[in-house]
């Protein structure tokens, strides 16, 4: 520790932190825009500037630059002298030179970091008289809008986008006062974290365009903390709504899971709660087969009718909350209910889960992975299938540089400098996977293989690490083994990371295999594997690895023990092909579809409910690293719209069950879930209940500057209605209540005096960086320790003939996903389904890019992509994509060219599609 004086205030504080880093901690005020929490200082803004002194008799000074100081003990500053605050005016007043006076319009007004900045220095009048400089905009796709004449010079976006995500198409062109920060060409930004960009600047170059397009001032938005649902990472979000619709989506600070950043998917996956195809009003199928909209009351006793009578299967869902799933089972048997993943992927995400439990091996956090200094990928692509993990990887090979920074006294924060030193020295990464993925540019080396030859590699990689070597036969292959083994076994933080992506449970036994023999070399390893969706792992945990599967449910109900199923939140469409499906609910007399979206699945029910999305309703999800986190209204549904618990329950009063019928309120159901599943008992500490307040008062959704709300309805009566009571949450529908010290599970918005701007959360965090004051959100359930050794690794997959390919799922970050492919701009960057293989397979099959191929026995036509670094002998498919719904992981099929197929006349521009290797 040092002790500083500022302003003649002692103070004491972490030596080796910077001077601006240190006064926000402090909380006090001091200008910035170039710095960040995440990306260290660059000092390019010079807004922080303070006065140093030399000793108690230095009466002058000098100014230094707050970001590009450290602190030291016994160190003289101030803030507030003459000398100082001249300065950072004058810098204010240079920058808004050629800033157009917007705000009105500005899409960031009443948000705006630089709004804040020139108030708090005091800038008002502007001496300039000339002309300003003036730029064009560039389109940067559907999801991000440009307005370069706003910049301010910061290079934040550049940091962010090149430096932090590995981005390559965003850069800083030109120079002195003609810098313009954008692309070579106007397109599509490539990065699958751009979005960050609306947050990372401090004004408004770049916004939310699905924001733009459909504008509400930002301290006019309603919000509450919620749970991303695109993947299974589990990043925190905050929604914000008006006139009840989402507007959009914030990053909430979570420093345990996704810190400042979320991915594409994520920030802009919600919009779907918005579209037309939502479901309003329940459907009863009429006998000419259309569906007839009931009123509640009318729709209530239907579902008594129905579901009082009848032996009931049930199918639950892994985007739906662990409360849903749990009352479902309950009300139909644990013999009776199906969790709802397709067969394959059923199997895989226990195999995960068990791997887990019996691993010695760690489950890492944000904060572990990105300080692993050696990391093997085994079978996944992570960009594609858990964006914000791909995100952390990438900070993780800076190790090395900060390392070598440390060894000549250098602080991490220092960022330019420890760039400059590690020039391209990472930290080691090694990738073994089926095809090309999105870190292949900063891993060490990478090999393409086969699922099985992944997993061979993984057991060969196990074996060298516990002294003895099994060869594989390929000089290349064997070489890359002895590289990866004594990277890891040399390094202090080891991560292996593998998933249920390629679908084979092998690769995932490999990678476990390692991370247990790291741990015999007492070395603190970590083990992190990706299951597909929001709630799989919370799933898994409620149903346990014996719950029937879809076909088991089939088979029962076929055998007449059986005959009405109530679906949970899940198109089955989805999880296997239509004529699995259609024989899997033809075997049931009366079909019961509970979801919030109009799908295949709902089409083909009897009786369809319409269920409150995420947004809208409460509940539980549990994260791949089996944290269990809990997401909360951000607006009340509308129409007849509830959360789907809310339906079972009446199910459950239907068919007698008064033990369940009396759970009246959410925390009722919570609190029952948990003491019925051992392994979920925790779950109950994810968030407070309904009655926790903070100081006597719940916690406001809306903002203290929120307005407007008879102007909502001007239309109907300039009578403000009495807002909706929220009766199961800490939370209100009004600007009433605290927002400052409640847990960080129940932080709806951040805003303090003076800071306006998403940079106020500093003002929330125990010190600048460092977790929500309240504490983190979310509860692990994974044990600390292993439950049991390690299961017998899984069979080799079987060969396959000659004449034939293995299946690969090849996942998107936009379309492999359910809801996040229906919103809009998400819906724009979605690629038509497709299968990739290598130019030898061309070759021999007579096709090349663009042309159709059928696979199996029509299963699926489609467009072909040639990529050289698939394997021999397989075929990726763009898994979750429509028109891929009947492939099955691992599966092996013939390939055939499709005589009719027409071919794209123009490929659409998306994300990421000029840097996969096409021949």
């Amino acid at each position: 520790m040092a002790t500083i004086h500022i302003d003649g205030v002692a103070y004491e504080v972490e030596a080796g932190k910077n001077l601006l880093e240190t006064c926000l901690s402090l909380g006090l005020n001091l200008p910035y825009f170039c710095w960040h929490p995440a990306m260290g200082s660059i000092g390019a803004c010079r807004q922080c500037a303070v006065v140093q002194y030399q000793n108690a008799e230095d009466q002058h000074g000098r100014i230094v630059m707050g970001c590009m100081t450290q602190v030291s003990d016994g160190a003289l500053f101030s803030l507030s002298g003459d000398k100082a605050g001249e300065f950072r005016k004058a810098i204010v007043e240079s920058l808004m030179i050629n800033h157009p006076h917007d705000c009105p319009v500005c899409g960031e007004g009443g948000e705006c970091h630089l709004q804040d900045m020139t108030v708090m220095v005091g800038h008002r009048d502007r001496q300039y008289r000339g002309q300003k400089r003036t730029h064009r905009n560039q389109y940067l796709g559907p999801l991000i809008e440009h307005e370069m004449n706003r910049c301010i010079t910061c290079y934040r976006c550049t940091r962010f986008y090149r430096d932090y995500a590995g981005g390559e198409d965003l850069a800083a062109l030109g120079a002195h006062d003609h810098i313009y920060f954008g692309r070579q060409n106007d397109g599509v930004l490539e990065s699958e974290f751009a979005g960050n960009l609306v947050e990372v600047c401090p004004t408004g170059v770049f916004t939310d365009k699905t924001l733009v397009n459909q504008y509400t001032r930002k301290w006019d938005l309603q919000s509450a903390p919620s749970v991303c649902t695109g993947c299974a990472y589990g990043c925190n979000t905050m929604p914000g709504e008006r006139y009840g619709k989402l507007k959009r989506v914030h990053n909430r600070f979570n420093a345990a899971v996704n810190g400042y950043f979320l991915c594409d998917r994520g920030r802009f996956g919600a919009a779907y709660v918005n579209q037309d195809s939502r479901l309003e009003h329940t459907g009863l199928r009429n006998a000419q087969g259309k569906y007839d909209a009931l009123d509640s009351a009318t729709a209530l006793e239907h579902l008594q009718r129905l579901g009082s009578t009848g032996r009931l299967g049930a199918i639950g869902s892994p985007r739906a909350s662990v409360e849903s799933n749990y009352l479902l089972r309950a009300i139909a048997g644990a013999d009776n209910f199906a969790p709802g993943f397709s067969v394959q992927e059923q199997s895989l995400v226990h195999r995960a889960l068990d791997l887990q439990r019996r691993c010695t091996a760690s489950t890492p956090d944000l904060d572990a992975l990105e300080g692993a200094d050696a990391i093997l990928i085994l079978a996944e692509d992570v960009t594609q299938s858990a964006p914000r993990l791909a995100l952390a990887l990438r900070q993780s090979v800076r190790n090395k540089a900060y390392e070598m920074a440390a060894d000549l006294g250098l602080q991490p924060w220092q960022d330019a400098a420890v760039r400059n030193l590690a020039q391209n020295q990472r930290s080691p990464m090694f990738i073994v996977t089926a095809g090309d993925t999105r870190l292949d540019d900063v891993a060490e080396a990478r090999a393409s293989l086969d699922p099985a030859g992944i997993a061979a590699f993984g057991f060969a990689v196990a074996k060298r690490l516990r002294s003895s070597s099994e060869r594989m036969g390929d000089e290349n292959i064997d070489t890359l083994v002895a590289s990866t083994a004594d990277a890891l076994r040399a390094a202090k933080r080891p991560l292996i990371v593998s998933g249920t992506s390629c679908g084979d449970p092998a690769c995932m036994d490999a990678a476990a295999q390692i991370a247990e023999a790291l741990c015999e070399l007492h070395q603190p390893a970590m083990l992190s594997l990706v299951v597909p969706e929001a709630n799989s792992l919370g799933l898994a945990m409620l149903v346990g690895e014996n719950a029937p599967d879809l076909d088991a449910l089939r088979e029962r109900a076929q055998a007449g023990e059986l005959d009405t199923l109530v679906i949970l939140e899940n198109d089955l469409y989805r999880r296997g092909s239509r004529a699995q499906i259609d024989e899997l609910l033809g075997a049931f007399a009366t079909v019961i579809a509970i979801d919030g979206m109009d799908n295949a699945t709902t089409s083909a029910a009897a009786f369809v409910l319409p269920a409150a999305s995420p947004l809208e309703g409460e509940g539980t999800l549990v994260s791949m690293e089996g944290r269990a986190q809990r997401h909360f209204p951000v607006f009340a549904p509308a129409a007849d719209r509830q959360p789907a618990w809310r339906w079972l329950r009446a199910l459950a009063e239907s068919r007698g069950l008064d033990d369940l019928a009396a759970l009246q309120h959410f925390d009722d159901l919570m609190h029952a879930c948990a003491a019925a599943e051992p392994a979920l008992a925790a779950m109950v500490n994810a968030a407070p209940d309904h009655d926790y307040r903070s100081l006597g008062l719940k916690i406001p959704r809306q903002p203290q500057r929120y307005s407007g709300r008879t102007a909502m309805r001007a239309n109907v009566s300039v009578h403000e209605p009495k807002q909706p009571t929220d009766e199961e949450t800490a939370l209100s529908y009004t600007m009433e209540g605290l927002n400052r010290d409640e847990p960080g599970s129940l932080l709806p918005f951040v805003w303090s005096p003076g800071w306006n701007s998403n940079q106020s959360l500093h003002k929330f965090q125990a010190e600048v960086g460092g977790p929500i004051r309240g504490g983190s959100a979310g509860v692990r359930l994974l044990p600390d320790t292993p439950i049991a050794q390690l299961p017998a690794p899984t069979a080799a997959a079987a060969a396959i003939d000659h004449d034939q390919w293995r299946l690969v799922p090849r996942p998107q970050i936009f379309g492999s996903d359910e809801l996040s492919a229906l919103s809009p701009g998400v819906s724009e960057l979605v690629k038509p389904g497709f299968v990739e293989i290598d130019p030898a397979a061309a070759t021999l099959l007579r096709v090349t890019a663009g042309d159709g191929l059928v696979v199996g026995d029509s299963l699926a036509t489609l467009e072909v992509k040639v990529n050289p670094l698939m394997p021999a002998g397989c075929v990726g498919y763009s898994a979750g994509v429509a028109g891929c719904e009947g492939l099955i992981p691992m599966a092996a099929v013939t390939l055939t060219r499709a005589a009719d197929w027409v071919r794209p006349s123009s490929a659409a521009q998306v994300i990421g599609s000029d840097r996969v290797q096409h021949v």
